[in-house]
């Protein structure tokens, strides 16, 4: 079922083996221009707007874009307890966890008199998108509205698809999940047109109006991903999150039901996600496929995962050693990283690039995508070299704030004159001299 790929003779360097690895294609550039005229009609019509695409697209029309907040609390009463206390213990963890990522102030005196205090502050409003596609997703609303409130942001506001099924409301599950974490600002609405209403705002069909963002979190199609892109900078954006992936590296001491029920886990997401195994042992590689060709038939979204492991994206990588394994996937960067070696958390160590790195047999990606603590809401598309996951910072800004007094300044102010001599902005420099009663004119200025 999977594709293999054979590097026991050599891994070839850097750029090289990114352009052979198995990878999602997801061509933002292409539907750049096909969400435009939706982000431009919404800000322009607003909610009139939202309705029908609305319509169009999610095949049903809302009575109004916010949820009313009697509508949240029934959604909860009504969940399945188990869901609920699954739902609470998801929060009380990722509390926890994000709960120590908070930064605080810091003041370093630079000289006696002059200091300078980074301080971190909270966006002010954030708009957490929750997908509605193939599934629903509320372990999202968890992971969005946790950080965002750890950060101390003031105003939240949930975005989801509406849902014919649910009269134009978003799934049940999102309102629930809402409810439990204290949200009361929910819209129904998803797609291109939620990332422009949460940009723009606007004013709902009930006259109430709906404020704007200054920034969107969350995953979502390429649609939505293609939106954040062209609004960036209007809005603050946490990512251009791309389809799932899992990585796994694993020696023959991993147990192939293991590694076959993970990559088939993160297959079931969507027909594009990607699983990819990367092992020193071929005969490990042989037991896992035969594992996928049981395992699958038996699971309820078949069809799905067998297209999806038998795509160009996922694949298995035979390497020499660990210390292959290691460079290859450091090369991938995958979104979710399993490492199901002897020494796993020393082999964990070693790797530089992952959006989460899950260290052993106990420690599956699904585990973190509802109740390790830590925050689904990852870098995908090989993103995971350069950029972190959701967290508590990405709700922060740190803001210098910069208190030097009249002897602080004067000590140091012939060497701000100089450095703005050198870079010929003198009134720079004259800013500083005019404190001290100092005035100089230069050639053809007039004075």
């Amino acid at each position: 079922m999977l594709t293999r790929s054979d590097l026991r003779g050599g891994v070839p360097g850097p750029a090289e083996l990114r352009a052979m690895l198995p990878r999602a294609e997801m061509d933002v550039d292409a539907v750049v221009e096909r969400v435009r005229p939706i982000l431009d009609d919404v800000r322009e019509r607003g909610v009139e707007a939202v309705l029908e695409y609305g319509e169009r697209f999610d095949g049903v029309r809302s009575e109004s874009v916010r949820v009313p907040t009697p509508a949240l609390r029934e959604a909860l009463a009504a969940v399945d307890p188990q869901v609920r206390a699954a739902l609470e213990t998801s929060i009380e963890r990722a509390r926890a966890v994000h709960a120590d990522q908070r930064r605080t102030d810091s003041t370093t005196q630079v000289v006696p008199g002059g200091t300078v205090t980074e301080r971190w502050v909270p966006v002010s409003r954030v708009g957490l998108y929750a997908p509605g596609g193939l599934a629903v997703y509320p372990s999202s609303v968890v992971m969005n509205v946790v950080p965002a409130q750890a950060a101390g942001v003031d105003g939240l506001v949930v975005c989801s698809p509406p849902q014919r099924e649910f009269g134009g409301r978003p799934h049940p599950l999102i309102l629930a999940a809402a409810a439990l974490l204290d949200v009361d600002e929910v819209w129904a609405v998803g797609g291109a047109q939620a990332v422009a209403l949460l940009a723009y705002g606007g004013t709902d069909t009930d006259g109430a109006v709906l404020e704007p963002v200054d920034m969107v979190t969350g995953p979502g199609n390429v649609y939505v991903t293609a939106a954040k892109r062209t609004l960036r900078g209007r809005i603050g954006i946490d990512s251009e999150a791309g389809t799932t992936e899992i990585a796994i590296l694993a020696d023959a001491t991993a147990d192939p039901v293991h590694v076959a029920a993970d990559l088939i886990s993160q297959a079931e997401h969507d027909p594009a996600a990607a699983s990819v195994l990367v092992t020193t042992s071929p005969e490990l590689a042989d037991a896992v496929d035969a594992e996928l060709v049981g395992q699958v038939g038996t699971t309820k979204h078949d069809a799905r995962i067998r297209t999806a492991l038998s795509g160009p994206q996922s694949g298995t990588i035979l390497v020499a050693d660990l210390d292959a394994g290691v460079r290859v996937v450091d090369a991938y960067a995958a979104e979710h990283l399993e490492i199901q070696t002897a020494d796993a958390g020393g082999v964990a160590a070693r790797v530089r690039n992952a959006g989460a790195i899950f260290v052993g047999p106990h420690s599956p990606v699904s585990l973190g995508d509802y109740c390790a603590g830590s925050n689904h809401v990852l870098p995908t598309g090989g993103c995971a070299r350069h950029s972190s996951g959701l967290s508590v910072q990405t709700f922060l800004r740190g803001i210098h704030v910069v208190d030097y007094s009249a002897d602080a300044l004067r000590e140091v102010a012939d060497r701000v004159v100089a450095l703005a001599e050198a870079e010929d902005l003198p009134a720079h420099g004259q800013a500083v001299a005019a404190r001290f009663g100092a005035r100089r004119t230069y050639p053809g200025s007039g004075a």
